[in-house]
């Protein structure tokens, strides 16, 4: 999980370099088409079987529609705000998905964990309230849509938890969200502006990253491990991602940094531990065995 927070906390910024070389929707379009054919590739390699008929075929579709939806917000988002700010806002997933599991994974949300949300979204608060680290006035359309991003990546991963697609393999499963995402991209790079802008080494050594590593190898790790663990659990490291998010924005691109990014950063954070903090009994029982 150090891993995967850390390359989606870098994704920002590799999203944000690959637009000197490309337009956003392209950007989605290409890295989803690329990531997809090495997924097949890889299912042809372990003889890994895609098509048998296992009742996923339509929640799948949906899965990627969301799947879908938030790249595409996050990618524009990014066009307006910094990726700091963005990360931020993206990041506020684990607690979208623990709203959506009290009502539909019966994971019910305790005095504790309703006193991380509150610190997380105070934390959003902050985000919003920062002036400082505020690109431009638009900055705050990037912010809402990678806040959309977040929701929908939550939409995402309830999905997944309540439906058959918990019993598919990785593979399979990844790949509905590519097709579609594909699929839901392509018609939008009419609206996109010119697709190609000044390509350079830079940009697309950053789109191949997020192709290869982002794409086809984190997320297949990442929906083998939401299969196999709480949907609320795979929350205790997410804050690694936001923390990653604003250093790698700040080193590597230079962005503005506040002390309301740090603030707001530590209460996401505080509210994640807290959220993910197994119950006293549980403890217990550990320690006992």
């Amino acid at each position: 999980m150090i891993g995967l927070t850390f390359s989606w906390g870098l994704n920002g910024v590799a999203a944000k370099l690959s637009y000197g070389g490309y337009n956003p929707i392209f950007v989605t379009l290409a890295r989803s088409a690329i990531g997809g054919l090495l997924v097949l590739w890889w299912c042809h390699y372990r003889r890994i079987r895609l098509f048998e008929p296992d009742g996923t075929l339509w929640v799948g579709l949906l899965a990627g529609a969301l799947f879908a939806g938030e790249f595409i917000l996050l990618f524009i988002g990014l066009e307006f705000t910094t990726v700091a700010r963005s990360s931020l806002m993206v990041n506020t997933m684990p607690f979208w998905v623990l709203i959506g599991a009290h009502f539909l994974l019966g994971e019910r949300i305790t005095l504790s964990k309703f006193l991380g949300l509150v610190l997380a979204f105070l934390g959003v608060g902050l985000v919003f309230s920062d002036k400082l680290s505020l690109p431009s006035p638009s900055a705050i359309t990037g912010d809402l849509l990678s806040l959309g991003a977040g929701i929908f990546w939550a939409g995402n991963t309830l999905v997944i938890k309540k439906s058959r697609l918990n019993s598919a393999g990785p593979e399979k499963l990844l790949l509905y969200q590519l097709l579609v995402t594909t699929v839901m991209a392509a018609p939008l790079l009419i609206w996109a502006g010119p697709i190609v802008r000044e390509v350079t080494l830079l940009a697309n050594t950053a789109l191949l990253f997020q192709a290869i590593v982002v794409v086809a190898f984190t997320y297949n790790l990442w929906f083998w491990l939401i299969r196999r663990y709480p949907a609320s659990g795979l929350a205790s490291f997410a804050f690694l991602t936001p923390a990653f998010g604003v250093l790698c924005g700040g080193v590597l691109l230079g962005e503005p940094l506040s002390i309301r990014i740090f603030l707001a950063l530590a209460l996401i954070a505080a509210g994640l531990t807290i959220v993910n903090r197994p119950p006293r009994r549980q403890i217990y029982e550990a320690n006992d065995a």
